[in-house]
């Protein structure tokens, strides 16, 4: 009995010391959902300085939340800087006042969680025939959405001072990130008004696999995309490391959007010179993501 009150105690002060801190606002973790389909995961929110002084808050749901605020406690000891860099851009009065929900991932079901569900079933039926990992794998973005849609927000709607329309109801994320922020848009164009994918990583799974999963993601994309006019959709990458790989796959994609009838300021992609797949690339740059969702004058974005 006491080893097992000596390992709780040790698993308390271990989770003590990975504790998430930030150097700008407060963060807040959730209590414990009830998960469907979906493995457990931590939620966080972070609150500016002066909260709630200047409701009601606009909401920025992001993914991979253990990535976004402390880089000690990341597993690659990087950070989005989500607190600095958000605090600056609401201090400077560059944009609308916002919270951010930062939803942690788990690792093992990450690629399930985060793949466009919707999509795999776009692939020609000769494709889903052949024996490959990722016909086989399960897919649960389906259920990842329906919690953050019908669990997570209602419960931030009503204990946060926020405004719950979709005018100011916001999501990013990067890479595979990037491709659930995209599909719950098109997903949930009611809820969500606008979607940051950074490092949208366009292959699915491994660059240069022979499955045409891209050719599936973009037919998605195609299909469910949003009449112009109500929806404003931000995409990026740079160009070394994993994003080196993107940029004639967003060009593909890009040719959708201006078919579709998207044009600037409503829709943006970006590419930065030198930036890697990690987040210390994605930190060097959020404030554009950020100005796109969330500035004031959005009006001229797109135009520099």
């Amino acid at each position: 009995m006491q080893k097992f009150i000596l390992l709780g105690i040790l698993l308390i002060q271990l989770q003590v010391a990975m504790a998430m801190e930030v150097s700008a606002g407060k963060l807040q973790t959730l209590p414990e959902f009830e998960f469907d389909g979906i493995a457990p995961r931590p939620v966080h929110v972070w609150l500016p300085e002066g909260y709630p002084g200047q409701a009601p808050y606009a909401v920025l749901y992001m993914h991979d939340g253990q990535m976004l605020f402390d880089a000690s406690t990341s597993w690659n000891k990087q950070e989005w800087g989500v607190d600095e860099v958000a605090s600056k851009l609401q201090a400077s009065g560059q944009t609308i006042p916002f919270i951010v929900v930062a939803i942690e991932n788990v690792s093992e079901t990450r690629h399930g969680d985060y793949f466009p569900q919707k999509a795999r079933t776009l692939l020609p039926e000769a494709e889903r025939r052949k024996e490959h990992p990722f016909n086989r794998a399960e897919l649960r973005a389906d259920k990842y959405l329906q919690f953050l849609v019908e669990q997570l927000k209602p419960y931030v709607d009503a204990n946060f001072a926020v405004s719950p329309d979709p005018a100011h109801t916001f999501i990013a994320g990067s890479s595979m990130g990037g491709l659930i922020s995209l599909y719950a848009l098109l997903e949930y164009p009611q809820i969500f008004s606008a979607a940051a994918a950074i490092s949208t990583h366009w292959p699915g799974i491994k660059p240069g696999d022979d499955l045409p999963v891209a050719a599936a993601i973009r037919a998605y994309v195609e299909k469910k995309l949003p009449e112009p006019g109500s929806h404003r959709i931000y995409f990026d990458h740079g160009t070394e490391t994993l994003d080196a790989h993107y940029p004639p796959l967003q060009k593909k994609v890009d040719t959708i959007m201006h078919n579709a009838g998207y044009n600037s300021p409503a829709w943006q992609t970006r590419v930065f010179d030198g930036h890697a797949h990690d987040e210390n690339s994605w930190q060097a740059r959020l404030a554009e993501p950020l100005l796109f969702l969330l500035g004031k004058n959005q009006d001229s974005l797109g135009e520099k």
